[in-house]
């Protein structure tokens, strides 16, 4: 049954539209850096996802001078959209590097995820309410205080 189950949440997640403001977000899962599964609900706060190498250090830079918890603690996740990085580079580096970070990042390795706006040079935050995007900008390092306040 978890194997349907799981099977079943990939080929939703390979096929979902871009989100959008007042879209409703469905349960979906994502593994960790320790390949961990973490499912993002209703309880999430903020979505705050990286598309490029650049901009997933700059979060990683304030996420590392905040504690352990900060993340949990505001309701909140960071996403590193790493399907574009060949497999080789992922396993011998990119990985082993993230494992050293205290925050936790979530990863997408399907290169057909499409349900996240981006925009070159910027991170995407989304903005949510018991599950309900109220509101899409784009962030660069500067902005990710701001975000938490």
């Amino acid at each position: 049954m978890k194997k349907f189950l799981l099977i079943f949440s990939l080929i939703i997640f390979a096929y979902s539209e871009e989100l959008s403001i007042n879209d409703e977000i469905s349960s979906f899962s994502l593994a960790n850096q320790f390949n961990q599964k973490k499912t993002i609900d209703s309880n999430i706060n903020i979505l705050i996802v990286s598309f490029e190498k650049n901009t997933g250090k700059e979060v990683n830079e304030f996420l590392e001078e905040k504690n352990p918890n900060f993340l949990e603690n505001h309701n909140a996740v960071f996403i590193a959209n790493i399907s574009g990085m060949p497999m080789f580079i992922t396993k011998m580096f990119a990985l082993p590097k993230m494992r050293k970070y205290k925050h936790e990042i979530l990863l997408i390795y399907d290169e057909k995820e499409n349900r996240f706006k981006a925009k070159e040079g910027m991170s995407t935050l989304y903005r949510l309410e018991n599950g309900i995007i109220k509101s899409i900008e784009f962030i660069r390092k500067n902005d990710l205080e701001k975000v938490f306040l």
